[in-house]
């Protein structure tokens, strides 16, 4: 298989991985429904620049510890499901009434640049503390790298395009909100919104603590 055909069959490969339904597209089409796009284009942005490193990471081998290492292992997975708990757990708290997401509907407009730095840093951990996208990355990558071709470059390469797609992925659900975003940012149904995606980081968040490494 040569560099182009490594190339096009990755995208189209990446790409149904991007449109599968996961904690990144669930954090981001809350952020877009109960936020605003700014917001929720910097947690995709996050999202993307996870993929990216953790691509680069299983370039230059390191993402290779998590898949001997147990310990390595579970440490991330840990700290991973540490932290969807603990942000499952402040949107459960908006849900309620009893967090800062009240203000911030309120005056939106004010809060959006620290609203967006916020997204993007939760967006680049949900990927980054997540080590089976680590071991993903280790065992997929190899498969679409040309002989004699060099590993770091070309593992990036694949890296960016995935980030890429996820980019383009993020911006179309943010897109398709917002006909609907008036609406969707009332109190009541944004409380909705942030019970339902506060549930479902809990519910990952959990099964990640009681998941072995494969």
């Amino acid at each position: 298989m040569g560099p182009l055909e490594a190339v096009l069959a990755f995208t189209l490969a990446a790409a149904l991985l991007t449109l599968t339904p996961g904690i990144d597209t669930a954090l981001v089409l809350r952020t877009a429904l109960v936020e605003n796009a700014r917001s929720a284009m910097m947690a995709g942005l996050g999202v993307s620049t996870g993929v990216l490193a953790w691509g680069l990471l299983a370039a230059v081998g390191l993402g290779a510890v998590l898949a001997v290492s147990e310990t390595a292992y579970n440490l991330v997975r840990i700290v991973g499901a540490l932290y969807l708990l603990y942000l499952g757990a402040l949107l459960i708290r908006n849900a309620l009434g009893k967090g800062p997401q009240d203000s911030t509907l309120q005056n939106q407009t004010a809060s959006t640049a620290i609203s967006g730095q916020r997204w993007f840093v939760r967006g680049a951990l949900t990927n980054l503390l997540n080590p089976k996208v680590g071991v993903f990355y280790v065992s997929f990558l190899p498969q679409f790298i040309p002989a004699d071709s060099n590993v770091v470059l070309f593992s990036v390469l694949l890296a960016a395009i995935h980030a890429g797609l996820g980019v383009l992925w993020f911006a179309f659900i943010t897109l398709a909100t917002r006909p609907a975003a008036g609406f969707l940012r009332r109190a009541i149904v944004a409380r909705t919104l942030d019970g339902i995606t506060g549930s479902v980081l809990i519910a990952f968040g959990l099964r990640i603590v009681f998941t072995e490494q494969a």
